[in-house]
């Protein structure tokens, strides 16, 4: 059965919609890939870090400041203890028993 008349004018007026449908997609598709890369090459350009690295970046300061705090806190530990065993010993160390006349 073939169609005529009005009836075959919108099936092909229905068909080149449904082309040109698809065709405005696939032009949508390559114009949002071609930005997409164009905006990666300027980020590249200006050295702007991407997110995973600024994190990843980000979580090894975190650990390496709470690893100085340790160490810190470790430090004045050792240095409290050392400070108390130098007073202790100079004054064991100081003659006893000798006066000035």
């Amino acid at each position: 059965m073939t169609t005529t008349g009005p009836n075959r004018i919108l099936d092909e007026f229905a068909k080149l919609l449904t082309d040109a449908a698809g065709a405005a997609q696939g032009v949508r598709r390559e114009v949002e890939t071609a930005f997409r890369a164009q905006a990666e090459r300027l980020l590249n350009s200006m050295e702007i870090v991407q997110r995973e690295e600024f994190e990843a970046v980000r979580e090894m300061a975190v650990k390496a400041r709470a690893e100085n705090e340790k160490l810190s806190a470790r430090i004045a530990a050792l240095e409290a203890k050392l400070g108390g065993e130098a007073a202790s010993a100079a004054s064991e160390a100081a003659p006893k028993g000798r006066t000035k006349k």
